[in-house]
Protein backbone atom coordinates (compact mmCIF):
# COMPACT_ATOMS: atom_id res chain seq x y z
CA UNK A 1 0.00 0.00 0.00
CA UNK A 2 1.40 3.02 -0.95
CA UNK A 3 1.53 5.81 1.78
CA UNK A 4 0.87 9.37 0.92
CA UNK A 5 2.50 10.94 -2.24
CA UNK A 6 4.89 7.67 -3.07
CA UNK A 7 3.85 7.12 -6.30
CA UNK A 8 4.00 11.05 -7.64
CA UNK A 9 6.93 13.23 -7.47
CA UNK A 10 7.51 16.58 -8.64
CA UNK A 11 6.01 16.17 -12.08
CA UNK A 12 3.84 13.01 -12.15
CA UNK A 13 4.97 9.43 -12.09
CA UNK A 14 8.10 8.76 -13.72
CA UNK A 15 11.04 5.80 -13.40
CA UNK A 16 12.37 2.78 -15.55
CA UNK A 17 9.45 1.38 -17.28
CA UNK A 18 9.34 -1.91 -16.37
CA UNK A 19 10.68 -1.12 -12.90
CA UNK A 20 9.20 1.83 -11.77
CA UNK A 21 5.92 2.27 -14.53
CA UNK A 22 4.54 -0.75 -15.71
CA UNK A 23 1.65 -1.11 -17.87
CA UNK A 24 -0.39 -2.43 -14.53
CA UNK A 25 0.53 1.02 -12.73
CA UNK A 26 -0.61 2.16 -15.74
CA UNK A 27 -3.80 0.73 -15.86
CA UNK A 28 -4.66 1.13 -12.19
CA UNK A 29 -3.75 5.15 -12.80
CA UNK A 30 -5.93 5.00 -15.01
CA UNK A 31 -9.18 3.54 -13.16
CA UNK A 32 -8.27 5.92 -9.96
CA UNK A 33 -7.96 9.70 -12.01
CA UNK A 34 -11.39 8.37 -13.99
CA UNK A 35 -12.63 7.06 -10.84
CA UNK A 36 -11.70 10.44 -9.03
CA UNK A 37 -13.62 12.45 -11.83
CA UNK A 38 -17.04 13.79 -10.57
CA UNK A 39 -18.87 13.32 -14.27
CA UNK A 40 -21.37 10.41 -14.68
CA UNK A 41 -19.21 9.36 -17.87
CA UNK A 42 -15.94 11.82 -17.93
CA UNK A 43 -14.19 13.25 -21.02
CA UNK A 44 -10.39 11.88 -21.16
CA UNK A 45 -7.37 12.95 -23.40
CA UNK A 46 -4.32 11.36 -23.31
CA UNK A 47 -0.97 12.51 -25.39
CA UNK A 48 2.41 11.22 -25.50
CA UNK A 49 5.67 11.81 -26.66
CA UNK A 50 8.21 9.82 -28.80
CA UNK A 51 9.42 6.41 -26.26
CA UNK A 52 9.41 3.08 -28.02
CA UNK A 53 6.99 2.44 -24.46
CA UNK A 54 4.69 5.18 -24.80
CA UNK A 55 1.92 3.09 -27.34
CA UNK A 56 2.09 -0.09 -24.67
CA UNK A 57 1.55 2.84 -21.15
CA UNK A 58 -0.60 4.99 -23.34
CA UNK A 59 -3.34 1.59 -24.13
CA UNK A 60 -2.94 0.35 -20.59
CA UNK A 61 -3.61 4.18 -18.74
CA UNK A 62 -5.94 4.23 -21.54
CA UNK A 63 -7.77 0.99 -21.01
CA UNK A 64 -8.04 1.62 -17.00
CA UNK A 65 -9.56 4.63 -17.67
CA UNK A 66 -12.33 3.02 -19.78
CA UNK A 67 -12.96 0.61 -17.68
CA UNK A 68 -13.69 3.16 -14.79
CA UNK A 69 -16.25 5.01 -17.37
CA UNK A 70 -14.31 7.27 -19.30
CA UNK A 71 -14.17 7.98 -22.78
CA UNK A 72 -11.10 8.23 -24.26
CA UNK A 73 -9.75 10.39 -26.96
CA UNK A 74 -6.15 9.67 -28.14
CA UNK A 75 -4.21 12.73 -29.83
CA UNK A 76 -0.99 11.07 -30.25
CA UNK A 77 1.95 12.53 -30.18
CA UNK A 78 1.81 16.33 -28.88
CA UNK A 79 3.87 18.52 -26.79
CA UNK A 80 3.13 17.96 -23.06
CA UNK A 81 1.43 21.61 -23.16
CA UNK A 82 -1.07 21.18 -25.70
CA UNK A 83 -2.92 18.92 -23.37
CA UNK A 84 -3.51 22.17 -21.30
CA UNK A 85 -4.96 23.95 -24.90
CA UNK A 86 -6.88 21.07 -25.79
CA UNK A 87 -8.71 20.17 -22.78
CA UNK A 88 -9.52 24.03 -22.56
CA UNK A 89 -10.93 23.85 -26.14
CA UNK A 90 -12.73 20.21 -26.18
CA UNK A 91 -14.27 20.21 -22.30
CA UNK A 92 -12.48 17.84 -21.32
CA UNK A 93 -12.12 16.61 -17.63
CA UNK A 94 -9.43 15.32 -17.91
CA UNK A 95 -5.80 15.33 -19.95
CA UNK A 96 -2.58 13.04 -19.71
CA UNK A 97 0.41 12.75 -20.81
CA UNK A 98 2.48 10.15 -21.16
CA UNK A 99 6.42 11.37 -20.81
CA UNK A 100 9.57 11.27 -19.19
CA UNK A 101 10.06 14.87 -20.28
CA UNK A 102 13.83 14.76 -20.87
CA UNK A 103 14.82 11.64 -18.67
CA UNK A 104 16.29 8.95 -21.23
CA UNK A 105 14.39 6.42 -23.37
CA UNK A 106 14.12 4.20 -20.87
CA UNK A 107 12.05 5.90 -18.71
CA UNK A 108 8.45 6.85 -19.10
CA UNK A 109 5.67 9.16 -16.82
CA UNK A 110 2.32 9.49 -16.87
CA UNK A 111 1.33 13.51 -15.47
CA UNK A 112 -2.58 15.06 -15.12
CA UNK A 113 -4.12 18.16 -15.99
CA UNK A 114 -7.40 19.04 -14.64
CA UNK A 115 -10.06 20.78 -16.21
CA UNK A 116 -9.05 23.94 -15.65
CA UNK A 117 -5.30 22.91 -17.36
CA UNK A 118 -3.21 22.74 -14.85
CA UNK A 119 -1.62 19.93 -13.32
CA UNK A 120 -3.31 18.27 -10.11
CA UNK A 121 -1.94 19.19 -7.28
CA UNK A 122 -0.77 17.48 -4.32
CA UNK A 123 -4.15 16.76 -2.62
CA UNK A 124 -5.21 15.39 -6.08
CA UNK A 125 -2.16 13.48 -6.20
CA UNK A 126 -2.52 11.91 -2.55
CA UNK A 127 -6.23 10.51 -3.67
CA UNK A 128 -5.47 9.09 -6.39
CA UNK A 129 -2.26 7.60 -4.98
CA UNK A 130 -5.23 6.27 -2.16
CA UNK A 131 -7.27 4.78 -4.63
CA UNK A 132 -4.53 2.80 -6.72
CA UNK A 133 -4.30 1.32 -3.14
CA UNK A 134 -7.64 0.74 -2.44
CA UNK A 135 -7.81 -1.19 -5.83
CA UNK A 136 -9.51 -1.43 -9.10
CA UNK A 137 -12.56 1.15 -9.12
CA UNK A 138 -15.10 -0.07 -12.10
CA UNK A 139 -17.82 2.55 -13.75
CA UNK A 140 -21.56 1.27 -14.57
CA UNK A 141 -20.51 1.00 -18.04
CA UNK A 142 -17.31 0.90 -19.78
CA UNK A 143 -16.28 3.83 -21.68
CA UNK A 144 -15.21 4.16 -25.14
CA UNK A 145 -12.00 4.84 -26.94
CA UNK A 146 -11.04 6.90 -29.86
CA UNK A 147 -8.46 8.91 -32.13
CA UNK A 148 -8.99 12.59 -31.68
CA UNK A 149 -8.72 14.13 -35.08
CA UNK A 150 -6.86 17.41 -35.93
CA UNK A 151 -5.18 17.72 -32.11
CA UNK A 152 -2.06 18.82 -34.20
CA UNK A 153 -3.78 21.06 -36.11
CA UNK A 154 -5.70 22.29 -32.89
CA UNK A 155 -2.26 23.44 -31.50
CA UNK A 156 -0.89 24.97 -34.38
CA UNK A 157 -3.74 27.31 -34.70
CA UNK A 158 -3.55 28.38 -30.69
CA UNK A 159 -0.16 29.17 -31.23
CA UNK A 160 -0.94 31.27 -34.72
CA UNK A 161 -3.54 32.98 -32.39
CA UNK A 162 -1.71 33.54 -29.64
CA UNK A 163 1.86 35.08 -32.12
CA UNK A 164 0.97 36.19 -35.41
CA UNK A 165 4.38 36.96 -36.02
CA UNK A 166 6.44 37.65 -39.28
CA UNK A 167 9.75 35.82 -39.23
CA UNK A 168 10.71 36.40 -42.79
CA UNK A 169 13.99 36.10 -43.55
CA UNK A 170 15.06 35.37 -40.20
CA UNK A 171 17.42 32.26 -40.19
CA UNK A 172 16.56 30.33 -36.87
CA UNK A 173 17.38 26.35 -35.40
CA UNK A 174 15.64 24.41 -33.86
CA UNK A 175 16.28 21.56 -31.90
CA UNK A 176 13.58 19.07 -30.86
CA UNK A 177 15.00 16.49 -29.36
CA UNK A 178 13.96 13.79 -31.11
CA UNK A 179 10.87 14.40 -29.05
CA UNK A 180 7.15 15.43 -28.81
CA UNK A 181 8.04 18.38 -30.58
CA UNK A 182 9.72 16.88 -33.75
CA UNK A 183 6.40 17.79 -36.02
CA UNK A 184 4.63 20.86 -33.82
CA UNK A 185 7.72 22.76 -34.03
CA UNK A 186 9.23 22.94 -37.61
CA UNK A 187 5.56 23.45 -38.58
CA UNK A 188 5.03 26.92 -36.79
CA UNK A 189 8.02 28.18 -37.62
CA UNK A 190 7.64 27.35 -41.18
CA UNK A 191 4.22 29.27 -40.92
CA UNK A 192 5.53 32.35 -39.71
CA UNK A 193 8.21 32.13 -42.38
CA UNK A 194 11.45 31.81 -40.80
CA UNK A 195 14.03 30.27 -42.48
CA UNK A 196 14.38 27.31 -40.57
CA UNK A 197 16.91 24.52 -39.89
CA UNK A 198 15.74 21.75 -38.14
CA UNK A 199 18.01 19.18 -36.03
CA UNK A 200 17.34 16.02 -34.03
CA UNK A 201 13.78 15.54 -35.51
CA UNK A 202 14.07 12.05 -36.38
CA UNK A 203 12.59 10.31 -33.75
CA UNK A 204 13.12 6.42 -33.61
CA UNK A 205 11.59 5.56 -30.04
CA UNK A 206 15.32 5.38 -28.53
CA UNK A 207 16.87 8.49 -29.16
CA UNK A 208 15.07 10.96 -27.78
CA UNK A 209 17.18 13.69 -25.58
CA UNK A 210 20.17 11.69 -26.24
CA UNK A 211 22.88 14.32 -26.71
CA UNK A 212 20.71 17.03 -27.92
CA UNK A 213 17.59 19.19 -26.55
CA UNK A 214 17.48 21.39 -23.73
CA UNK A 215 20.18 19.30 -21.97
CA UNK A 216 22.71 19.76 -24.41
CA UNK A 217 22.95 22.74 -25.78
CA UNK A 218 25.83 22.55 -27.68
CA UNK A 219 24.44 20.62 -30.07
CA UNK A 220 21.90 23.64 -30.58
CA UNK A 221 24.91 25.87 -30.89
CA UNK A 222 26.87 24.19 -32.97
CA UNK A 223 24.04 24.23 -35.53
CA UNK A 224 23.55 28.22 -34.82
CA UNK A 225 27.43 28.12 -35.86
CA UNK A 226 27.41 26.11 -39.17
CA UNK A 227 24.11 27.86 -40.66
CA UNK A 228 25.17 31.19 -39.56
CA UNK A 229 21.85 31.51 -37.68
CA UNK A 230 20.59 34.17 -35.66
CA UNK A 231 18.98 32.50 -33.03
CA UNK A 232 18.91 28.84 -31.83
CA UNK A 233 15.87 27.17 -29.51
CA UNK A 234 16.57 23.84 -28.16
CA UNK A 235 13.74 21.92 -26.51
CA UNK A 236 13.13 18.56 -24.64
CA UNK A 237 11.89 15.69 -24.99
CA UNK A 238 7.94 16.64 -23.99
CA UNK A 239 8.18 19.93 -25.05
CA UNK A 240 7.80 21.84 -22.29
CA UNK A 241 11.16 23.46 -21.86
CA UNK A 242 12.90 25.44 -24.16
CA UNK A 243 16.68 26.77 -23.82
CA UNK A 244 18.19 29.39 -26.30
CA UNK A 245 21.42 30.20 -27.95
CA UNK A 246 22.33 33.43 -29.41
CA UNK A 247 24.18 33.96 -33.09
CA UNK A 248 27.35 34.29 -31.00
CA UNK A 249 27.44 30.99 -29.23
CA UNK A 250 25.96 32.70 -25.86
CA UNK A 251 23.55 30.33 -23.76
CA UNK A 252 20.20 31.64 -22.58
CA UNK A 253 19.34 29.83 -19.50
CA UNK A 254 15.49 30.16 -17.92
CA UNK A 255 16.07 32.97 -15.52
CA UNK A 256 17.09 35.22 -18.74
CA UNK A 257 13.96 33.88 -21.10
CA UNK A 258 11.89 35.03 -17.97
CA UNK A 259 13.72 38.34 -17.58
CA UNK A 260 13.56 39.07 -21.63
CA UNK A 261 9.47 37.89 -21.47
CA UNK A 262 8.82 40.12 -18.25
CA UNK A 263 10.76 43.52 -19.32
CA UNK A 264 8.82 43.35 -22.56
CA UNK A 265 5.40 42.35 -21.71
CA UNK A 266 6.00 45.26 -18.80
CA UNK A 267 6.67 47.76 -21.96
CA UNK A 268 4.03 46.36 -23.48
CA UNK A 269 1.15 47.08 -20.65
CA UNK A 270 1.07 43.34 -20.22
CA UNK A 271 2.88 42.61 -17.28
CA UNK A 272 -0.14 42.35 -14.26
CA UNK A 273 2.44 42.40 -11.52
CA UNK A 274 5.31 40.66 -11.29
CA UNK A 275 7.25 37.52 -12.44
CA UNK A 276 7.29 34.38 -10.53
CA UNK A 277 10.13 31.87 -10.11
CA UNK A 278 11.66 28.99 -7.68
CA UNK A 279 14.17 29.24 -5.57
CA UNK A 280 16.75 27.61 -7.81
CA UNK A 281 16.87 31.21 -9.95
CA UNK A 282 19.95 33.01 -10.04
CA UNK A 283 20.29 35.97 -7.03
CA UNK A 284 21.16 38.06 -10.33
CA UNK A 285 17.74 37.66 -11.82
CA UNK A 286 15.99 38.93 -8.69
CA UNK A 287 18.67 41.85 -9.00
CA UNK A 288 17.58 42.37 -12.40
CA UNK A 289 14.03 42.43 -11.69
CA UNK A 290 14.35 45.17 -8.23
CA UNK A 291 16.35 47.49 -10.86
CA UNK A 292 13.38 46.93 -13.21
CA UNK A 293 10.85 47.40 -10.45
CA UNK A 294 9.25 44.43 -11.22
CA UNK A 295 8.08 42.26 -8.43
CA UNK A 296 9.05 38.36 -7.96
CA UNK A 297 7.61 35.96 -5.68
CA UNK A 298 9.64 32.46 -5.33
CA UNK A 299 8.14 29.24 -4.72
CA UNK A 300 9.43 25.50 -4.55
CA UNK A 301 11.40 24.20 -7.83
CA UNK A 302 8.70 22.56 -9.81
CA UNK A 303 6.42 24.17 -12.78
CA UNK A 304 3.30 23.24 -11.40
CA UNK A 305 4.49 25.41 -8.44
CA UNK A 306 5.12 28.54 -10.15
CA UNK A 307 2.17 28.63 -11.90
CA UNK A 308 -0.16 27.98 -8.39
CA UNK A 309 1.88 31.02 -7.80
CA UNK A 310 0.50 32.85 -10.91
CA UNK A 311 -2.72 31.71 -10.44
CA UNK A 312 -3.13 33.10 -7.36
CA UNK A 313 -1.59 36.48 -7.49
CA UNK A 314 -2.93 36.93 -10.77
CA UNK A 315 0.14 37.41 -12.69
CA UNK A 316 1.14 35.73 -15.61
CA UNK A 317 4.99 35.23 -16.29
CA UNK A 318 7.32 32.78 -14.64
CA UNK A 319 9.41 29.83 -15.05
CA UNK A 320 12.21 27.61 -13.47
CA UNK A 321 16.19 28.21 -14.76
CA UNK A 322 15.65 24.32 -16.20
CA UNK A 323 13.72 26.08 -18.89
CA UNK A 324 9.65 25.90 -18.21
CA UNK A 325 8.54 29.01 -19.40
CA UNK A 326 5.16 29.83 -18.34
CA UNK A 327 2.74 32.67 -20.14
CA UNK A 328 -0.67 31.98 -18.60
CA UNK A 329 -1.78 34.47 -21.51
CA UNK A 330 -1.04 31.54 -23.52
CA UNK A 331 -1.44 28.03 -21.66
CA UNK A 332 -1.36 27.22 -18.24
CA UNK A 333 1.76 25.00 -18.40
CA UNK A 334 5.09 25.77 -19.61
CA UNK A 335 5.51 25.64 -22.85
CA UNK A 336 8.84 25.50 -24.83
CA UNK A 337 7.29 26.69 -27.71
CA UNK A 338 5.37 28.98 -26.91
CA UNK A 339 8.45 30.39 -24.67
CA UNK A 340 10.14 30.56 -28.28
CA UNK A 341 8.11 32.25 -30.21
CA UNK A 342 7.65 35.14 -26.98
CA UNK A 343 11.45 35.51 -27.55
CA UNK A 344 10.99 36.19 -30.98
CA UNK A 345 8.20 39.04 -30.24
CA UNK A 346 10.43 40.14 -27.06
CA UNK A 347 12.85 40.97 -29.16
CA UNK A 348 11.52 42.03 -32.88
CA UNK A 349 13.70 42.98 -35.18
CA UNK A 350 16.63 42.89 -33.62
CA UNK A 351 19.09 39.67 -32.58
CA UNK A 352 18.82 38.03 -29.45
CA UNK A 353 23.02 38.59 -28.94
CA UNK A 354 21.81 42.39 -28.08
CA UNK A 355 20.34 41.00 -25.13
CA UNK A 356 21.42 41.03 -21.93
CA UNK A 357 18.56 40.99 -19.40
CA UNK A 358 20.46 39.97 -16.07
CA UNK A 359 23.80 39.30 -14.72
CA UNK A 360 24.36 35.99 -13.74
CA UNK A 361 26.36 35.77 -10.42
CA UNK A 362 28.08 33.08 -10.58
CA UNK A 363 26.61 29.61 -8.90
CA UNK A 364 27.84 26.44 -7.77
CA UNK A 365 26.05 23.04 -6.70
CA UNK A 366 27.34 19.96 -5.22
CA UNK A 367 24.96 17.17 -4.25
CA UNK A 368 25.56 15.37 -0.72
CA UNK A 369 24.23 11.91 -0.14
CA UNK A 370 21.48 11.84 2.97
CA UNK A 371 19.73 8.70 4.62
CA UNK A 372 16.74 10.57 5.17
CA UNK A 373 14.72 14.02 5.34
CA UNK A 374 14.76 13.42 8.96
CA UNK A 375 18.41 13.24 9.45
CA UNK A 376 18.38 16.67 7.16
CA UNK A 377 16.00 18.53 9.30
CA UNK A 378 18.39 16.86 12.91
CA UNK A 379 21.77 18.60 11.00
CA UNK A 380 21.97 21.11 13.12
CA UNK A 381 25.59 22.07 12.76
CA UNK A 382 24.72 22.19 8.94
CA UNK A 383 22.02 24.67 9.35
CA UNK A 384 24.10 26.59 11.24
CA UNK A 385 26.64 26.87 9.08
CA UNK A 386 24.10 27.74 6.31
CA UNK A 387 22.73 30.71 8.23
CA UNK A 388 26.48 31.97 8.92
CA UNK A 389 27.35 31.88 5.28
CA UNK A 390 24.06 32.70 4.21
CA UNK A 391 24.63 36.07 6.22
CA UNK A 392 27.75 36.50 4.91
CA UNK A 393 26.52 36.90 1.60
CA UNK A 394 23.42 38.69 2.22
CA UNK A 395 22.91 41.40 -0.45
CA UNK A 396 25.75 39.76 -2.54
CA UNK A 397 24.67 36.25 -3.00
CA UNK A 398 22.87 33.56 -1.50
CA UNK A 399 22.98 30.11 -0.14
CA UNK A 400 20.35 27.70 -0.42
CA UNK A 401 20.29 23.88 0.93
CA UNK A 402 17.39 21.51 -0.20
CA UNK A 403 16.77 18.26 -0.17
CA UNK A 404 15.93 16.30 -3.67
CA UNK A 405 12.65 15.67 -4.44
CA UNK A 406 13.87 12.20 -6.60
CA UNK A 407 16.96 10.91 -5.08
CA UNK A 408 18.35 10.59 -1.70
CA UNK A 409 20.88 13.45 -2.00
CA UNK A 410 20.58 17.23 -0.30
CA UNK A 411 21.99 19.48 -2.96
CA UNK A 412 23.91 22.19 -1.70
CA UNK A 413 24.11 25.84 -3.80
CA UNK A 414 26.23 28.80 -3.48
CA UNK A 415 25.67 32.06 -5.73
CA UNK A 416 28.48 34.54 -4.83
CA UNK A 417 29.96 37.74 -6.62
CA UNK A 418 32.93 36.06 -7.69
CA UNK A 419 34.30 32.29 -8.49
CA UNK A 420 36.85 31.72 -5.89
CA UNK A 421 34.24 32.67 -2.85
CA UNK A 422 31.64 31.08 -4.40
CA UNK A 423 34.11 28.09 -4.53
CA UNK A 424 34.98 28.80 -1.13
CA UNK A 425 31.58 28.83 0.43
CA UNK A 426 30.45 25.65 -0.99
CA UNK A 427 33.63 23.72 0.02
CA UNK A 428 32.73 24.97 3.31
CA UNK A 429 29.24 23.80 3.66
CA UNK A 430 29.70 20.17 1.69
CA UNK A 431 32.36 19.62 4.41
CA UNK A 432 29.66 20.17 7.00
CA UNK A 433 27.10 18.85 5.28
CA UNK A 434 28.96 14.93 4.82
CA UNK A 435 30.34 15.03 8.42
CA UNK A 436 27.01 15.75 9.66
CA UNK A 437 25.21 13.49 6.91
CA UNK A 438 27.55 10.78 6.62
Amino acid sequence: MPDRKQLFGTDGVRGPVGEVLTPELALALGRATAAELENERPQVLIIRDTRESGHMLESALAAGMAAAGADVFLGGVLPTPAAAILVHKHGFDLGAVVSASHNPWRDNGIKFFGRDGTKLDDEAEARVEARVAAGPATGSASGRIRKLEGALDDYLRALAGAFPLDLTGRKIVIDCANGATYRAAPAAFERLGAELVTVCAEPDGRNINEGCGSTHLENVAAAVAEHGAEVGFAFDGDGDRMLAVDGEGREFDGDEIVAISALHLRETGELPGGAAVTVMSNYGFHQAMDAAGIEVATTKVGDRYVIEELVDRGWTIGGEQSGHIIWTDFATTGDGLAAALLVMRAIGSKPLSESRPIEKLPQRLENVHVPSREALAAATALWEAVGREGAGLEGRGRVLVRPSGTEPLVRVMVEAPDESECEEVLARLVQVANRELG
